[in-house]
């Protein structure tokens, strides 16, 4: 029998996160001015513990040990075989996942949302503010909230908020406050809501409402936590790419294709990072971050300086962006539903050293179909969007009859997303897939802004 499961001990979790800008070169954050930002403009924000995780050009960063007894929660995560995949598309290549799932949350969040709630901690914090898109970012800062001790408020974008009851009592079981975005409780949302009383939200939204919550809190005792998109969120999901490399190495395997669903950039970062540096080093790897053909941010916006959030609160980060007030589809990958990218990831995309593919939603459900029919476990519609990459590489090695070894990220279960299953199976899903028009009037919010300088990190 094919050995399904390959499986780490607590002793053998990763001891230190990989820094990728350690080798990449970067353009700075910028400030209103034009001018790169300092870290102690960002202290109103983040903790300076993190700051300085956020601009570290240390390549190994340790992982104290409070973050890994919790850690030890659920990890190490299984790598998986995915046999009975292979077997449905009668492809020669292996086909591996990691199952991030597995966490309490049922996602890859934990992995950065644990840190971030630790150094918050130990920093003298003692209430956090947040966004979440489908919620399992804010599920994640819940349950390490709770971990620590420490208040919890998400900002939902207001779509999910609607289509994941489950989510928002997930969070408060854990004693998050979770509240539908845009809401009348900060000036981004009410303003919003005077111009656009139906919208569905957008993360854009959601995050310049969790932004304004902390730096108004007077008694300085609140910080904002980020999901995705920035260096730090990154550095904490490479656990789960080092655990892959330690797995695939006790069977003797290495990936030729590497795979991630692509929102803010954090699970499909987590996961390539490690493997980037090897590709940088002369390895033959060829990795895919996979976005929705409804929010095409890597595969049809330009690489710009543009803001993260839509009440332009961030700093201006240079990455591709659809414009900080585009307000995606509401489609049913709540997590994917962001205007920008995470500056590393897009560095690397307009470098080269990653390529990017999009799918339509359709396609991303009838993959995780397949594989809830094969593997078992249903996916998140986040996840599913990787799957349909999966699939199409599995079948392409199958018409080359080339043996390749194919892994990706199992970003987090389906079981509170049923809802587009349910929709999908029922024939009542469609596709949106922006138009040229549509993504020309999105961009012109930044066309006043500085632009990218075109690095090389190699």
């Amino acid at each position: 029998m094919v050995a399904r499961k390959i499986v780490l001990s607590e002793s053998e979790i990763p001891r230190q996160w990989y820094n990728v800008l350690a080798d990449i070169k970067m353009n700075p954050p910028l400030g209103p001015d034009g001018n790169p930002v300092s870290p102690d403009m960002l202290a109103p924000v983040f903790p300076m513990n993190l700051i300085e995780q956020e601009v570290s050009p240390d390549r190994w960063i340790d992982i104290p040990e409070e973050v890994l007894s919790i850690y030890a929660i659920w990890r190490p995560s299984p790598l998986v075989r995915a046999v009975a995949l292979e077997k449905a598309l009668d492809t020669p290549a292996r086909i591996y996942f990691k199952n991030e799932s597995v966490s309490p949350p049922g996602s890859h969040k934990p992995n950065t949302s644990v840190p971030q709630v630790y150094y918050n901690k130990v920093f003298g914090i003692e209430r956090m503010t947040t966004e979440t898109g489908a919620g399992q970012w804010g599920s994640a800062l819940s349950f390490a909230c709770a971990q620590f001790g420490m208040e919890c408020r998400v900002y939902m974008v207001r779509v999910s908020f609607d289509q994941k009851p489950y989510r928002k009592a997930m969070m408060e079981t854990w004693g998050g406050k979770c509240v539908a975005s845009p809401s009348t409780e900060t000036k981004a949302g009410r303003d919003i809501l005077e111009k656009y009383p139906d919208t569905p939200g957008s993360l854009g939204i959601a995050i310049s409402e969790a932004i304004e919550a902390a730096v108004s809190d007077t008694s300085g005792k609140t910080r904002y936590s980020l999901g995705s998109v920035l260096n730090h969120v990154v550095l904490h999901q490479t656990v789960v790419g080092l655990e892959a490399k330690k797995q695939l190495e006790t069977i003797g395997e290495y990936p030729d294709v590497i795979i991630g669903c692509a929102g803010g950039g954090s699970n499909f970062g987590g996961l390539a990072f490690p493997f980037v540096l090897d590709k940088i080093n002369g390895k033959e790897i060829a990795i895919y971050p996979v976005e929705p053909a409804a929010c095409p941010t890597l595969t049809k916006a330009p690489f710009v300086y543009d803001h993260g959030d839509t009440a332009r609160y961030t700093p201006l980060l240079p990455m591709h962006s659809l414009g900080h007030a585009f307000v995606p589809p509401p489609v049913h990958a709540g997590g994917l539903r962001y205007h920008g990218m995470a500056p590393t990831v897009s560095q690397l995309v307009n470098e080269g050293i990653l390529e990017a593919k999009a799918v339509t939603q359709l396609d991303a459900l009838a993959a995780g179909i397949l594989l809830s029919r094969t593997e078992g476990i249903i996916p998140a519609p986040e996840t599913t969007h990787a799957l349909a990459t999966v699939v199409e590489e599995a079948k392409k090695a199958k018409e080359e009859g080339k043996e390749k070894v194919i892994l990706f990220n199992w970003s987090g279960h389906g079981l509170l997303d049923l809802t587009a299953y349910e929709k999908f199976l029922a024939d009542e899903l469609s596709n949106f897939v922006l138009s040229d028009k549509e993504i020309e009037e999105a961009e012109k919010v930044f066309a006043e802004f500085p632009k990218p300088e075109a690095l090389k990190s190699r």
